[in-house]
């Protein structure tokens, strides 16, 4: 017994009635959305009343799904439910079962018992220790969501969000240029300060040039912009989407059938990788500027002699290892952010939380694969 819908630009919809060891299974395959629904609506609760018997609803072979065919599904499991015919939602995965359980009634957590308001240390260790390996594992599935979502996009670019990304880049690359700078000329001077210090009891001054240029090119100007990255772009992406989250927003984009990985995500993450390796050239220059101005402003050494100094000192791999570290730190930074940020509960007070969690988080990340890159290139001499 089998009704089907075709569609030229979506997938058909089969609606099959089985019989089962353990009751009646009502099998839905392909697409069932607005135009679908409209047709199969009595289909479906015709065929399930004339059903004797327990009757689950089967989804296995469902491939899409939208708020309308979430409310056929919902209002019939319940209808099943009160008449005492099971009615459960079986075989539903990936974004199907994602839409289906922003529609699931909420079931109510009961207030702690008194002994549970103060726990020993051993279970605060223990729920602490539960809650980052459960951050690890959906941190892992996030990023495996936003490999396919941008695997999707690369298939089809069309379906790229391109003024999204455009805006993202505008708020992370050219407002972030003063910022970037200033504080990497500052860290230049006080690098090339603290250096000539001890170089200059030997007679070195000159190799100032060499340590600042070496430093900012390879490990400074890379991480001091994605740490600044971090304190501008990442908590207002995790603040962003958090109260998009929130207020119910993401779960909306859900229910049109929309991925938050593609239209939210993936433009702010894209984004981030180019604009940090672009700033990162401009923390590098301002960093050997300040290097500069020390070097021949305080220890008395001639313009064309630092400037020597440093040509030879840094060479093309130099720059390009910053580079690739810097595309890498966008990245981290953006990802980290948006799933912060999608994680949010609990109203304003969850948003400043997921905020702050978001920086350290980045921080962190940071500095381990930053340690990470040097000691790769250093293993393989680059």
């Amino acid at each position: 017994m089998t009704a089907t819908t075709r569609d030229e630009a979506t997938t058909a919809l089969t609606v099959a009635l089985e019989d089962a060891r353990d009751g009646a299974v009502l099998r839905f395959a392909g697409r069932l959305d607005a135009g679908t629904v409209a047709t199969h609506w009595r289909e479906a609760r015709r065929r399930a009343t004339g059903a004797s018997g327990s009757l689950r609803l089967d989804l296995t072979e469902l491939e899409a799904l939208d708020g309308a065919g979430a409310a056929l599904l919902v209002q019939l499991s319940r209808d099943l439910a009160r008449e005492g015919r099971d009615g459960a939602l079986v075989g539903a995965t990936g974004p199907v079962a994602a839409l289906l359980d922003l529609y699931a009634p909420k079931e109510k957590v009961p207030p702690p018992r008194p002994e549970e308001l103060h726990e020993s240390f051993l279970a605060h260790v223990g729920r602490r220790s539960i809650g980052a390996t459960e951050d690890f594992v959906s941190g892992i599935a996030f990023i495996g969501a936003f490999t396919r979502a941008s695997l999707a996009a690369a298939l089809r670019p069309t379906t790229f969000p391109l003024r999204d990304w455009v805006v993202q880049l505008s708020r992370t690359g050219p407002d972030g240029v003063a910022i970037v700078a200033l504080v990497n000329f500052l860290v230049g001077t006080i690098l090339g300060f603290q250096s000539a210090v001890q170089l200059e009891r030997y007679g070195a001054e000159l190799f100032v040039a060499n340590l600042v240029g070496l430093s900012v090119v390879r490990e400074l100007g890379p991480l001091m912009t994605a740490i600044l990255l971090a304190g501008r772009s990442g908590a207002a992406f995790a603040a962003e989407l958090g109260t998009m989250r929130v207020s119910e927003e993401v779960d909306a984009l859900r229910t049109m059938g929309l991925s938050p990985q593609r239209f939210l995500v993936l433009p702010r993450v894209a984004a981030l990788a180019i604009t940090a390796p672009l700033l990162t050239i401009i923390a590098d220059a301002m960093g050997i500027l300040g290097g500069l101005a020390i070097g021949c402003g305080v220890m008395g050494l001639t313009l064309n002699a630092y400037w020597i100094q440093t040509a030879t000192s840094i060479e093309t791999v130099d720059v390009v290892t910053g580079l690739v570290k810097a595309v890498f730190f966008g990245g981290i930074v953006g990802l980290v952010a948006c799933h912060r940020g999608l994680s949010t509960s609990g109203g304003a007070e969850g948003v400043g939380r997921s905020t702050t969690a978001a920086v350290v988080t980045v921080l962190f990340a940071l500095i381990v694969a930053d340690a990470l890159f040097t000691y790769l290139f250093t293993l393989y001499g680059l």
